[in-house]
């Protein structure tokens, strides 16, 4: 005599849907986490240096000269070396000191100097096809970012929307 059992797909997403199907949780917690660590890159376009050179009141010119560098034939922002953390920091992260109320300990704040006109790369932080290829990936990132899984709720459109370059989807 044999039996069957009927076991249910333990991932849920039969259908193909992604496994943020449901949404993620993020809210910037203003760590500055995601602009600094190993050297790397913040790869910027041609639209991207002409809005930051508005932004700033500068040309084109003086922002490639001042604020990018040229890799392989791309361009990217600048760096520069943190002593303190011993990393690698945006040129537009800016430490503010802690304001403390009396009533709270205060804690110092990491922020970008020109989040209105900060890159695509930056404004799809923390949607990265890196930190979206699995569950496990995206607990891995929330290690570094603790705003990872705090605060609103994405729906899986934002996040595509954001991953794949959208500034609209996640500009706040």
């Amino acid at each position: 005599m044999t039996f069957y059992m009927e076991l249910p797909v333990v991932n849920g997403r039969a259908s193909g849907e992604p496994w943020y199907a449901e949404g993620l949780r993020f809210a910037c917690t203003q760590c500055g986490n995601c602009c600094t660590g190993a050297p790397g890159y913040v790869w910027i376009s041609d639209e991207e240096i002409a809005r930051l050179a508005r932004h700033l009141s500068l040309t084109v010119e003086q922002t490639m000269e001042k604020y990018c560098r040229r890799s392989g034939g791309r361009i990217s922002l600048k760096e520069t070396f943190n002593r303190k953390s011993g990393g690698y920091d945006c040129v537009f992260l800016q430490e503010r000191p802690a304001v403390s109320d009396g009533k709270k300990v205060a804690h110092s704040t990491r922020v970008c100097s020109v989040y209105a006109a900060r890159p695509g790369q930056c404004r799809a932080w923390p949607f990265w096809d890196s930190n979206l290829a699995s569950p496990k990936a995206w607990k891995a990132a929330g290690k570094k970012c603790p705003g990872i899984g705090e605060g609103k709720l994405y729906g899986r459109e934002q996040i595509e929307a954001a991953r794949d370059g959208d500034s609209s989807a996640n500009s706040k």
